[in-house]
């Protein structure tokens, strides 16, 4: 982010001496993407950032995935995944399933109801999507509170922890990335400055408060990395001899932030709009859309549904949180639901919702959808949730 921001207490000048009140120097901490040639922030810590005591190795949930053969369209019920009471007992972190994945971008859901361990993803950024209930995400640079319809932004290697709150489960659909992510370059100015045309903008954005100290002796911080397991992951605890959040202050470009989707201006048209124009994030070899209540078409023989398409460099992947969506209607999907559509396969409205658009105002919906340019495959979860049965439902209801 060009969104230039400074909390707590640093040095008038980076790279220079800066103590507390009793004389001791602070540790600066540069954390940086891309080598040192794009965006970093500096962090000021009262014990040595690298300090470590032991460590073991995690077992990562279960990050291997198999490939959609036969190819078909698919239905994921993720409401299935976690069943009765089982939440209250499981954490945003280690019990994450995966649904589908390939190199570039690992798709899970998880429904949490106790906090977290420490936690920091050294592989990729995060995109976090919070479906229902209510949090707080701590972090180095500070906390976010987030609840239902919040994005996550959470920079690789951010130590940071998720708590839930409130009698409900915190539902969270997590996307991984292999890369970084960040707002469609389109968007921005060649300065990083949200343009015109931007369907959101800086105002939107909501970023942690202040740092706090948080005191603690032999800390774990559970890491996944890279390594030689499914997927070219691995995971390790690290056992940290003083807590990490003892940030001072920070200044810089790169930190998380929180984005609700009802804050997306949605772009409408005469006729029906391509997909582009709702999109919200952008990764490496990834897109990441949102679809929220708008008016529709208003051309006088406008059809409001999606027409038939063959996004022939894509599959397509729609998580369907809210609302009533029009092109799905007699195909069994509801909010919870996943559908895949995968390079290769003509997908659109079902028989009959053309005709039933006809003359619609608006939409009520709300989707967020992941097009990905390679090939997904189908993660333990997202095998166990498939229905079986929506490749066929254009032919049976047609």
């Amino acid at each position: 982010m060009a969104h230039y921001q400074k909390m707590g207490d640093v040095p008038a000048k980076r790279h220079t001496q800066h103590r507390d009140p009793d004389g001791k120097l602070y540790y600066e901490e540069l954390m940086g993407e891309e080598g040192f040639s794009s965006d970093s922030s500096l962090l000021y810590h009262r014990h040595v950032p690298s300090a470590v005591t032991g460590a073991r190795i995690w077992q990562l949930p279960d990050q291997s995935t198999e490939a959609n053969q036969p190819l078909l369209p698919r239905h994921l019920r993720l409401h299935e995944l976690f069943d009765g009471e089982e939440w209250k007992s499981c954490d945003a972190v280690r019990d994450r399933r995966l649904i589908l994945g390939n190199g570039d971008v690992r798709i899970g859901y998880v429904v949490a109801g106790t906090a977290s361990p420490l936690y920091r993803n050294a592989t990729g950024d995060e995109c976090v999507y919070v479906e229902a209930g209510s949090g707080t995400v701590e972090t180095v640079f500070g906390d976010l509170v987030v609840g239902a319809g919040d994005y996550v932004i959470l920079p690789r290697a951010t130590t940071h922890r998720w708590v839930p709150s409130g009698d409900g489960p915190l539902r969270l659909y997590t996307i991984e990335a292999s890369s970084h992510i960040a707002p469609p370059k389109r968007y921005l100015s060649r300065y990083g400055q949200f343009l015109e045309h931007s369907p959101y903008c800086e105002r939107d954005l909501r970023t942690p408060d202040a740092p706090h100290v948080v005191e603690g002796e032999d800390v774990e911080v559970y890491i996944k990395h890279r390594g030689d397991g499914p997927a070219g992951l691995a995971g390790t605890v690290h056992v940290l001899p003083h807590h990490p959040f003892d940030v001072v202050g920070w200044d810089g470009c790169l930190y998380p932030y929180a984005f609700n989707i009802a804050d997306f201006e949605p772009i409408t048209g005469r006729i029906h709009q391509p997909p582009p124009v709702h999109q919200v994030f952008e990764g490496n070899n990834f897109v990441i859309c949102n679809f929220v209540p708008r008016k529709v078409d208003y051309h006088p023989l406008a059809v409001p549904v999606p027409y038939y398409h063959s996004n022939v460099d894509s599959d397509e992947v729609m998580f369907y949180v809210g609302g009533d969506y029009e092109a799905r209607k007699g195909s069994g999907i509801n909010v919870g639901s996943v559908s895949l559509h995968p390079g290769g396969h003509s997908h659109g409205p079902q028989p009959g919702a053309v005709q039933g658009s006809l003359g619609a105002e608006r939409f009520d919906e709300l989707a967020v959808m992941v097009d990905t340019f390679r090939p997904l495959g189908l993660g333990e979860a997202g095998r166990v949730c498939d229905d079986g049965v929506y490749a066929w439902t254009w032919a049976r209801n047609s």
